[in-house]
């Protein structure tokens, strides 16, 4: 699943919203949303996904 998130975030396709909707699925890690996004997922948790 990481490496299709990664992908898909590079190409445009998701956005941050997106690639923490995985992290709070638990379909990826908080170390993978940095790794694929380059910020802290505490910070990007700070706002809500509606």
């Amino acid at each position: 699943m990481f490496n299709l998130v990664q992908q898909s975030y590079q190409a445009g396709w998701y956005t941050l919203d997106n690639v923490k909707t995985f992290v709070l699925a638990n379909m990826i890690t908080q170390d993978e949303y940095k790794q694929i996004t380059g910020q802290d997922y505490d910070t990007a948790a700070q706002t809500q996904v509606v």
